[in-house]
Parts: structure tokens; sequence; C-alpha cells
């Protein structure tokens, strides 16, 4: 098995494959004829559901947008910890 060179999709595309699935083509047509992997149009499917935007943000749970926010914070202090500077 080859492994597979990363791709990107526009938007648009995404729609059109998720309309496709739903119009009635079943997955395995949308898959076999676009040359897709079976995670990215499920993904893309269950994005379409949920918030209808395919970009990764829109479709955080609160707890992972939490923990990114978090680790942002965190980062920020570090940097700031680094700067200051001890008198000897």
């Amino acid at each position: 098995m080859t492994k597979r060179e990363r791709r990107t999709f526009a938007p648009e595309f995404k729609k059109q494959m998720v309309q496709l699935y739903q119009y009635g083509k079943t997955k395995r047509a949308v898959i076999n004829e676009y040359d897709l992997t079976p995670s990215s149009l499920d993904r893309w499917i269950h994005q379409d559901e949920t918030s209808g935007s395919f970009k990764e943000k829109d479709n955080r749970s609160p707890e992972q947008q939490e923990l990114l926010e978090l680790r942002k914070e965190l980062k920020q202090l570090r940097m700031e910890n680094d700067m200051v500077v001890l008198p000897r």
C-alpha cells in the first residue's frame, strides 16, 4: 500500500460531494468517482450536518476550543516569564 499525497479541496467542492451523497449517490460511488478517501467524505458529511462549515475551527467541541485557548495562554505566560530578568 502506497502513501497517498495530501490534497486540499475547496469548500465548494466539499459541499458538492456532500450534496451528491445527500441526493442519493452512494458513498462508495462518490469516493470512487472522485478518488477520495472514505474518511474525508465522512468528515465532510459530518461537518456539513453539524455546523455547515468545513473549517476545522468551526467544528471544534467547546472542550477542544478551551484546550487550544489554554495552551495559547500558557505559551504567552512562559514567554513573558522568560523575559523577566531577576536581579542577582
